[in-house]
């Protein structure tokens, strides 16, 4: 049995990390692997009613301060984590996260201007020492995110509706984040094609996963 793999994709909105995640997806599935694609939050019954607050419940989230936003994004993560996750990993699945605990160290620690000390803290203890082998951050330029989100047509969410100064910081906070952590973190310029960042993508993951 081969042994599980845990990848988390990143980057702000727009950046394609839906696209390239179901790419990926077709390719493992194709080569035999079994793998399993949640999302954060959400991903488990009690992570899906954290999202729909977190992101669409307008009136009651109108006041909700970033305290509160960071343990509601940990509880969905402890969950998904023990009640997905793990018992995948175990069994030798490849799991995709479309975003994991950086999103948290950067949304709200760094963007949201909140202690980096407790939200590191806080996510430690939502995980329990499950970490990605690998991380993908899709970057691009906070300008271009922010046009494409707002070229949708679709009613945004709670982030998405965010100044495009919001995305900056989003945006350094990853490639900060990239700097301090090398080995798990790779950043892919994501405004080349589709094509070439999923040849990236194919590439980065197939040495780390042939290395386990």
């Amino acid at each position: 049995m081969p042994a599980g793999f845990l990848i988390s994709f990143e980057g702000s909105e727009g950046c394609g990390k839906s696209t390239q995640i179901q790419r990926l997806r077709a390719r493992l599935e194709a080569a035999g692997r079994e793998v399993m694609v949640l999302r954060e939050p959400g991903g488990t019954a009690v992570g899906e009613h954290i999202r729909h607050l977190l992101q669409h419940e307008k009136e009651d989230a109108a006041n909700m301060t970033p305290e509160t936003e960071l343990l509601l994004f940990a509880a969905s993560r402890a969950q998904i984590v023990r009640e997905k996750i793990q018992p995948a990993l175990a069994r030798g699945a490849v799991v995709m996260l479309d975003r994991f605990l950086d999103s948290t160290t950067v949304y709200q620690g760094i963007a949201r201007g909140l202690p980096l000390d407790a939200v590191r803290a806080i996510n430690a203890f939502a995980v329990g020492g499950t970490l990605p082998q690998l991380t993908l951050v899709l970057d691009v330029a906070s300008d271009v995110a922010w046009a494409r989100i707002h070229q949708t047509g679709r009613e945004l969410d709670r982030m998405e509706s965010q100044p495009i100064e919001f995305f900056e910081k989003v945006r350094r906070g990853y490639l900060d984040l990239a700097r301090q952590e090398p080995r798990r973190i790779k950043v892919i310029d994501a405004s080349q094609s589709i094509e070439t960042v999923e040849a990236e993508i194919v590439r980065l993951v197939e040495e780390r996963i042939h290395a386990v």
